[in-house]
């Protein structure tokens, strides 16, 4: 079992990331495989709308989207990281989950994402952690994936990486964060070794509410 840690921050060694070593770290201690994958400075285009990856089973944008679907597809739980920007979280992170959430549905590809455990985490100097965390947290419910919590909203405060350190209390709930992750995909795997059949599927039904 292994878990993609999504540091969407554009510094691949700041505070953001700060908080998903310290989940990573908690999570080889449970016996469960980690990867920090950070999505880097290039420019990520938000989603046209263009409906082609409908047909083309892929984003037409090549910008690495299609990539990270691909690579993300073998492991079993996922956490994304975003600072705050703008009491929000950061506009990279934002086009690159709209168009891979967006695009694993649209292409057929729900073994991406679907009925896999996921967190969201947030870091700030100060506020917005929580419309941050309420944002990244519904790429998760629209995909069927359980939200895992910690002991409180999952988030770290510092305006560099020795200051979110210092934040004893955010760090311990990445850590209980990690645990409840750990233990979530143990029950996952249990279940599945007792027979106990994933949930019944329907086709999905669209309602368009102005006729």
């Amino acid at each position: 079992m292994k878990v993609l840690l999504i540091n969407g921050s554009p510094h691949k060694n700041g505070c953001t990331n700060t908080a998903l070593e310290e989940i990573a770290q908690t999570l080889q201690e449970e016996g469960i495989g980690a990867e920090i994958y950070h999505i880097g400075i290039k420019p990520i285009a938000g989603c046209r709308g263009c409906g082609a990856c409908t047909k083309l089973g892929k984003c037409v944008i090549d910008d690495g989207i299609n990539e990270f679907i691909e690579y993300a597809k073998d492991f079993d739980g996922f956490v994304f990281g975003s600072p705050v920007h703008y009491a929000a979280a950061c506009g990279a992170i934002t086009s690159f989950m709209d168009r891979a959430f967006f695009v694993a549905f649209q292409s057929g590809r729900g073994e991406v994402f679907n009925h896999k455990p996921a967190a969201a985490v947030a870091s700030a100097r100060r506020s917005g952690t929580t419309a941050t965390l309420d944002q990244l947290n519904k790429y998760f419910t629209i995909s069927e994936m359980p939200v895992i919590s910690g002991r409180y909203w999952n988030m770290v405060h510092g305006y560099t990486p020795d200051e979110v350190r210092q934040d004893l209390e955010g760090l311990q709930n990445m850590r209980i964060l990690a645990r409840n992750m750990a233990w979530h995909l143990k029950c996952l795997e249990a279940g599945k070794k007792a027979g106990v059949p994933m949930p019944k599927e329907e086709q999905i039904v669209f309602t368009n509410f102005i006729r």
